[in-house]
């Protein structure tokens, strides 16, 4: 196989690769393409069961639905992208209805103590 034949063999083996959706700096890689958004819930997901901070979930959830609305609006005049989109969106709302129900039962639940009975004297 020539040079020339294994770089781009090479270059469509990184187009299929997943792709981060932080960079190595931290910041955001917007999210474009079907297979970007696809691949970024992935990560969403991971990121979430992983030790990031807060802020960094709450980060990355929100740039996802940011780019996800630009693309869903991007594509509203074709169907067939149109329902791509809308099945990502179904399961971005699916994950953020699972966090919701799990940070429920998570919470403190307030419970009455009573008060001690005084002692006779």
């Amino acid at each position: 196989m020539g040079r020339r034949c294994q770089l781009g063999l090479a270059t469509k083996l990184n187009q299929y690769q997943r792709k981060k959706i932080f960079d190595k700096s931290g910041q955001w890689i917007h999210l474009e393409t079907f297979d970007e958004f696809d691949n970024g819930l992935s990560e969403l997901i991971d990121l979430w069961s992983g030790t990031a901070t807060q802020a960094v979930k709450d980060s990355a959830l929100a740039h996802i639905k940011e780019d996800l609305e630009s693309a869903v609006l991007n594509w509203a005049d074709n169907r067939a992208k149109s329902k791509k989109y809308a099945a990502i969106a179904e399961e971005l709302a699916e994950f953020e209805e699972a966090l919701k129900e799990s940070s429920a039962q998570v919470a403190p639940v307030a419970v009455a103590v009573p008060a001690k009975a005084k002692k006779k004297a």
